[in-house]
């Protein structure tokens, strides 16, 4: 390389070099510049919070031509009840639903509904749902970043796993909007033949907007460890996307939606295939008891 080439190199690696310096400085100066929000969770002692809740699942799988389908789809009211509040900040709360209306149905089959607070005796496969109505359900201590600190389970109910937490957790730290945080989960599942794996996952945040004081946050699962369509099958249900409006001021979600539509291909055999579609949503409907505030409505 000629003395005039090896200078016109150096030359421009310095130049980029610079670019770079100066494009990243300008990108932390921009960040540093953003107003920062802390997200926490808020409770009062003695408020209990109203959510409803609507829930639709449907699970169709075809194993050799053979297709089955299922669909479920419930509404209740679940209630936290503040019990107390501790120096440290952590709160605790008893969860129970307060009311349920479930409907389950298959294709050739007919549909079958149970309604809380019209029906006395539950029809024949609702009686869990039922005994779980009007019942402490658990007795949580959640952190300000909602963290499950303590959990007592007080009524039977399917494992409740790290993964599937009953509260977002939010950043130990002010986040500024763009800015990103996550948890990853170990999750046990089992291979063909009956063999345990442990699956690593992730749920990663982000911080999308503050309005009027409503902070939206986008939220992803994913799977991280590679897995086979066998796997994957029993854990497709945590794949969801979604959005969770915060209410930064008083310390807790207002609105959220989740959703799951993805199929897995091969899970029972080359040509077996499973679409498994779910959808979540929650809004806060009343704030009762030690704040003053009767009731919560979105804000957009």
């Amino acid at each position: 390389m000629t003395r005039s080439r090896r200078a016109f190199v150096a030359a421009f690696a310095l130049l980029s070099f610079a670019a770079t310096f100066c494009w990243a400085g300008a990108a932390d100066a921009a960040t540093r510049s953003k107003p920062k929000y802390r997200l926490a969770y808020k409770f009062r002692m003695g408020e209990v919070l109203r959510y409803r809740v609507e829930q639709a699942t449907s699970v169709r799988t075809t194993i050799d031509s053979k297709t089955q389908e299922a669909e479920t789809l419930s509404e209740s009211t679940k209630a936290w009840k503040v019990t107390d509040v501790l120096p440290n900040g952590e709160m605790e709360f008893v969860h129970l639903v307060e009311a349920v209306r479930m409907t389950n149905h298959s294709p050739g089959v007919a549909s079958h509904t149970y309604d809380s607070e019209k029906d006395p005796t539950p029809p024949p496969g609702f009686e869990q749902v039922a005994g779980a109505v009007n019942t402490p359900i658990s007795v949580i201590r959640i952190s300000p970043t909602g963290k499950i600190v303590h959990r007592e389970e007080k009524h039977p109910q399917p494992p409740v796993t790290d993964d599937m937490p009953i509260t977002l957790e939010l950043p130990a730290e002010p986040v500024a909007v763009g800015g990103r945080w996550s948890r990853t989960y170990d999750v046990m599942a089992e291979r063909k033949g009956g063999a345990k794996i442990k699956v690593r996952t992730r749920r990663t945040c982000k911080l999308r907007s503050v309005t009027d004081g409503v902070a939206t946050i986008e939220v992803e699962y994913h799977i991280l460890t590679p897995v086979d369509p066998f796997v994957r099958s029993q854990l497709v249900e945590r794949l969801t996307s979604g959005k969770v409006l915060f209410d930064i001021e008083t310390g807790r979600i207002v609105e959220q939606d989740h959703r799951v539509d993805s199929r897995v291909l091969g899970f029972a055999g080359q040509t077996s295939v499973m679409r498994f579609a779910s959808r979540f949503e929650e809004r806060l409907v009343e704030t009762a008891g030690a704040v003053t505030a009767a009731s919560h409505t979105t804000k957009k």
